[in-house]
This record gives C-alpha cells, structure tokens and sequence, in this order.
C-alpha cells in the first residue's frame, strides 16, 4: 500500500498555507500562481479544499505524454522527468483535476510529487487538513467530498 495525501476539508481554515510552502518549494518563492495544490473556495457551503495531483491510478496526463515524461514510480506517483518533456503541455489539458500546471517562472511543467516523500503543505497545514498516510478508504473519502461539494451546488443526479 502507497503513502498518500488526505485531504479533509472539514478541517480546512482556508489559510492557503499548504499553497505558499508548496511554490516556495517549487519555484523558490511564495507565489500561490506556481503552486501545486490549489485551495478552492466554496462559499455557498463555507468549505475551502486543497486539491492537488490524486495519482490517478489511469493517468490520463501518463496515457498522453507523447515522450513519456509522465510515469509511476514504485512509491505510487506520477513521476516529471523533466529532462524529457517538450512541454507541450498535453497532460494539463488531460488531467481531469486541472493539477499539471505550466510554470511561467521555470518554463516547464509542475505536478505534486509528493516532495520525494516528505509533503511540505501535509507537514506546514496548521489545522490538519492535509495528512499523509496509507489510508484504505482515500477514495471512498474523496468520493464522499466530491458528493457533498456536488449537493451545495444542486449538482447532484
């Protein structure tokens, strides 16, 4: 079973700590623009959620890569080799969560590789609303706050 990042919204302040730790660490400076998670504001349901790659077990940005830039590694996550991408940026319009960014400080691509292991937004969230764990039901939990946001918004079928 693989490590991962655990969002729980209901303990999310909406600080976007995990936002400027996460480009601080990227791009070198606290710029939320160049950050690999994103934290959406939901007003209607006061709830704010920090979203970033889900390591998506058929990576439709992996499935895409015309050079294989994208790949999983044993640890579970989709790894950037940068040294291989033509950033055609094929993959951002590919990822269904909108987590492959284009980094207009570095000119290439940027994704949450989990910090080789040690996740910076996980460690610095002052309220606990990012975890990383081995959890079992992660993605009946994503699922349970993906059916509450959709429920806010009369999203629901």
């Amino acid at each position: 079973m693989y490590k991962q990042l655990v969002v729980k919204p209901e303990k999310c302040t909406g600080c976007r700590t995990c936002e400027l730790v996460c480009s601080f660490g990227k791009v070198g400076a606290f710029a939320p623009a160049q950050s690999a998670v994103t934290v959406f504001l939901y007003d209607d349901a006061a709830l704010s959620v920090p979203v970033m790659c889900q390591q998506c077990d058929e990576a439709p940005c992996v499935k895409i890569c015309p050079v294989g830039a994208l790949e999983r590694g044993n640890d579970g996550v989709v790894a950037y080799n940068e040294g291989k991408c033509i950033v055609c940026r094929l993959c951002a319009d590919a990822c269904p969560m909108g987590n492959m960014l284009y980094s207009s400080v570095n000119r290439k691509m940027s994704k949450c590789d989990y910090c080789d292991g040690e996740p910076k937004c996980a460690e610095f969230c002052p309220s606990g609303a990012l975890l990383f764990t081995e959890e079992d039901a992660g993605v009946d939990r994503k699922r349970a706050v993906a059916e509450n946001i959709k429920a806010v918004y009369g999203l629901e079928e």
